[in-house]
């Protein structure tokens, strides 16, 4: 067997997609297959099930995915600790962390810890909740920063990694203005539906807002008409006039101040969410165990809220 059938296999299992899967591990999609059949030959199973789309995991492949997360999660651990006992690469801290907390959070918090010591050098990698899961489920990150509600759990369960909540942030329905009220604005007339801009399922906030009750009920006067993974996007659509969003304060605070977005309904409707910083169970490189221990409890209550 090859590792780069595990990489594949959990490519295809998170896309359900051959097509994508194949663009994301940079192949075409004939030789995905083949190297999919050759996993499964040596597996001995079907791992997937190909009579319906989107494709989705057998049992056996339900059974294999933890395997094949943790093999991989464990061998790209062992392989930097290996490389910095040699000296062959200085300790570095590996962040994954999704888009609009690279953009708000992440470096100011940053810079708060070096203000307690130096670390040394950081790597940062920004994507979907979903593809920063992956890469902390292979152990290409050390750490994942991301928003947490604990209404919609992550794929990072607690038998495998811990988190620690390092502080807060919220939701807030907006819209550009009009005539100093929102252009959008919630409940809403039933008889005209409601422009949303919508994040895609690749999306934590997604989720988050998929999940919060006030959304759902709304759901039957809110229209989708543009939709990303990127809460930076959303804003940018939502600051032209094009619908109405909920976006998370942390990247709306000035838009707010200045009055280019403004509420489009009360606190009510806000979701409160966690900013959470999670890494595997499993024994860090010494910098990461290092910087863990260095947050400890003072970590807590670094807050970002909407006022």
């Amino acid at each position: 067997m090859e590792l780069s059938w595990l990489e594949d296999f959990l490519a295809l299992a998170n896309c359900a997609n051959f097509s994508r899967a194949a663009e994301l591990r940079n192949m075409t999609q004939p030789a995905l297959s083949r190297r999919i059949r050759a996993l499964e030959e040596w597996v001995g199973a079907p791992l997937f099930d190909r009579t319906h789309q989107p494709v989705a995991l057998t049992e056996a492949g339900r059974v294999f995915r933890p395997t094949a997360d943790e093999a991989l999660r464990r061998l790209f651990q062992s392989r930097e600790e290996c490389r910095e006992a040699d000296g062959q690469v200085t300790a570095t801290l590996r962040f994954a962390a999704t888009h609009s907390l690279s953009l708000t959070f992440f470096p100011t918090w940053l810079r708060s810890l070096e203000e307690r010591g130096p670390f040394g050098a950081v790597r940062l990698i920004s994507d979907s909740l979903q593809a920063c899961e992956q890469v902390m489920l292979q152990g290409q990150a050390q750490f994942l920063l991301c928003h947490h509600h604990p209404a919609v759990p992550g794929r990072l369960g607690a038998d495998q990694f811990l988190s620690r909540c390092i502080g807060h942030d919220r939701l807030l329905p907006v819209s550009a203005p009009r005539d100093g009220s929102p252009r959008y604005a919630l409940p809403g007339a039933v008889e005209k539906p409601i422009p949303c801009l919508a994040y895609n399922p690749e999306s934590g906030l997604g989720r988050i807002v998929a999940a919060a009750p006030s959304v759902v009920k709304a759901r039957s006067f809110l229209e989708p008409v543009f939709t990303s993974h990127l809460a930076a996007v959303l804003r940018a659509v939502a600051l032209e006039g094009r619908g109405l969003a909920w976006l998370p304060y942390s990247l709306i605070a000035q838009d707010l101040q200045r009055g280019a977005l403004i509420r489009a309904a009360d606190e009510t409707w806000d979701i409160g969410m966690e900013i959470r910083l999670f890494r595997s169970l499993a024994r860090q490189t010494l910098a990461a165990e290092q910087f863990w221990n260095l947050l400890g409890e003072e970590s807590e209550g670094k807050v970002v809220m909407s006022r």
